[in-house]
């Protein structure tokens, strides 16, 4: 049969080198265990070894799941790419040094692995000390726990606020991006028009990215709305 190889890009300015396809596993707590390890070893078979976690997803369940289905060691771990969230915490954002530098540490005991590839901003903490941000980052750094920072699901400006703290290169930015959500796009094409497709909803996140080198990684590709389903094989899209 016809044998696919994967494509890689630079994962924003940085070195590493990534799978254009990233394996999210934020629904991996609703398989059972077979099918998990079935899920996690199919992507590896096509070369998909990008894996995106977030310590909130199944508060933490999805990750130890993961780490167990695809029976983590030291020799598997240098053969795999990971990359988890965290700043969600009960409801509310907190980009606290401590808050920071406690996630990754349980991101970490629940991925059994020593160190990140990635690790991103979840969200956006509007209100963010970026010299908390910057402290924090520059410990998983100097320490080994985290080799890239990127954040998710933020503006220009508010990228900009943390960098004027934050050294590290932020690589990548995680933002609603699909067939079905396609307003970064949609403002683009619709510049100075009288329609709604022109409202400018992200502070052209988009030419941002594409300016300053941050990889833009689409979240739930195949969810149209906020979650509200899967678009494949649904009734509102024949």
């Amino acid at each position: 049969g016809r044998h696919f190889i994967m494509k890689t890009i630079k994962l924003g300015s940085s070195s590493l080198e990534v799978p254009v396809v990233a394996v999210g596993c934020m629904r991996i707590n609703s398989l059972e265990k077979a099918e998990a390890e079935r899920f996690v070893q199919s992507a590896l078979e096509e070369g998909a070894n990008f894996f995106d976690h977030a310590d909130i997803y199944g508060s933490g369940a999805c990750e130890e799941i993961f780490a167990d289905a695809i029976h983590m060691n030291a020799e598997i771990r240098e053969k795999i790419i990971l990359q988890s969230k965290c700043g969600i915490r009960q409801g509310m954002f907190d980009f606290s040094k401590e808050h920071i530098l406690d996630s990754v540490d349980g991101i970490l005991k629940r991925l059994k692995t020593d160190y990140l590839d990635v690790l991103l901003l979840h969200r956006p903490d509007t209100l963010v000390e970026p010299e908390e941000v910057a402290e924090a980052f520059d410990k998983l750094e100097s320490s080994g726990k985290v080799r890239h920072f990127g954040v998710s699901n933020q503006n220009p400006m508010q990228i900009q606020l943390l960098k004027k703290a934050v050294k590290q290169p932020l690589v990548a930015n995680q933002l609603q991006l699909s067939i079905t959500n396609t307003t970064m796009i949609q403002s683009g094409i619709n510049v100075n028009m009288e329609n709604d497709a022109a409202v400018n909803r992200d502070g052209s996140i988009l030419e941002f990215c594409r300016l300053h080198d941050i990889t833009i990684q689409p979240w739930s590709p195949f969810q149209y709305g906020f979650f509200e389903g899967v678009f494949l094989g649904s009734d509102k899209f024949p």
